[in-house]
C-alpha cells in the first residue's frame, strides 16, 4: 500500500470535530458499491465519484475488486472489499479463503462478517475463533468486524466488540446495510465505549446525509460507509463549519439532558 494512503487510513480514534474540514471530512468515507443490482458501468462510476471526492475507500462486491484495483490505481483512494456478507453464515474456511483472495487482488481493507447466529447463540468461542484465524492471515491487512447490531441485544452488542478485539480487529462495524435498521447513535457511543480509541469505529446503513454523518463522528466513529457520497459533500459545501456547530451543540445538550435525568 502506498505511504500516503496508509496514513489516510490510519486513524481509528474519535475525530475532533471542532478541527474538520472538508478533506478530513471526506477521508472518513468508504464509499459503497455493494447493492446487488448494480451494473460494471455503476461501479465504475461510482469508484470516479469517490476519487473526484477523495473517500478513504470504495467498498465494492468481492467480484468486483479487481476492476475496483485497476480503476482507482495511482489513486489515494483504497479498494475494499465485504468477507462472508451479508449473512456470515459461510464456514470458516470459506471466509478466510475469500479473505486471502481479496487481499491478493489488491484489497487494502476487510470488512468481515461475523458468523451472527453464533454470538446470539451464546458462542462467544466459535465466533473469536473464526475472527482471529482470519485476522492472523491476512495480517497486517486491517479487519473491520461487521457485527449487524440490529439483530443484537446491547449485551451482545459489547460481547462481539470484546471478542473483535481480542482477535486483534482493526474496526468495529455496526452493519451490512442489509439488516432491518441502520446506524444509531448510542449504540455507535457503545462500541466506542467498548472498543477505547485504538480500535476503530464504523457506523454504516442509512448514513445519507451531512448530519447524520456529523453524529455519527460526534459519537465516536472514525469511519463511515456512505452510497450518498456527493449529497453530504455539497451539503458541507454549503453548511461547512455551521454543520459541525449544530452538531456539537446538539450532542452537548443531549448529554445535559441525561445526566439531568439519571437517578
Amino acid at each position: 500500500m502506498k505511504q500516503s494512503m496508509k496514513v489516510r487510513l490510519a486513524n481509528r480514534a474519535p475525530l475532533d470535530l471542532t478541527a474538520l474540514d472538508e478533506r478530513a471530512l471526506m477521508r472518513v468515507i468508504d464509499h459503497s458499491l455493494l447493492r446487488p443490482e448494480l451494473t460494471r458501468a455503476d461501479v465504475e462510476a461510482g469508484c470516479d465519484l469517490a476519487i473526484e471526492w477523495q473517500t478513504a475507500t470504495v467498498c465494492c462486491r468481492p467480484a468486483d475488486l479487481a476492476l475496483v484495483v485497476s480503476r482507482l490505481r495511482r489513486t489515494d483512494v483504497g479498494p475494499t472489499t465485504v468477507i462472508g456478507f451479508p449473512h456470515g453464515a459461510h464456514t470458516s474456511q470459506i471466509k478466510e479463503r475469500e479473505a486471502l483472495i481479496a487481499v491478493d487482488q489488491g484489497a487494502v481493507e476487510l470488512d468481515v462478517v461475523i458468523n451472527i447466529g453464533a454470538l446470539r447463540s451464546g458462542d462467544q468461542g466459535y465466533v473469536r475463533d473464526e475472527l482471529s484465524s482470519l485476522v492472523y492471515a491476512v495480517a497486517p491487512t486491517p479487519v473491520k468486524v461487521i457485527l449487524e447490531t440490529a439483530y443484537l441485544t446491547p449485551e451482545q452488542v459489547e460481547a462481539g466488540c470484546r471478542l473483535a478485539v481480542e482477535a486483534r480487529a482493526a474496526f468495529v462495524k455496526n452493519g451490512t446495510g442489509f439488516s432491518p435498521r441502520g446506524a444509531e447513535v448510542a449504540e455507535i457511543a457503545l462500541m466506542r465505549r467498548v472498543v477505547g480509541a485504538s480500535v476503530g469505529v464504523k457506523a454504516a446503513h442509512g448514513v445519507r446525509t451531512l448530519d447524520a454523518l456529523l453524529s455519527m463522528l460526534a459519537a465516536g466513529a472514525c469511519r463511515v460507509g456512505a452510497t450518498a457520497t456527493a449529497t453530504i459533500g455539497a451539503d458541507w459545501r454549503a453548511r461547512g463549519l455551521e454543520a459541525v456547530r449544530a452538531t456539537l451543540a446538539g450532542a452537548s445538550g443531549a448529554t445535559g439532558t441525561a445526566a439531568s435525568e439519571a437517578p
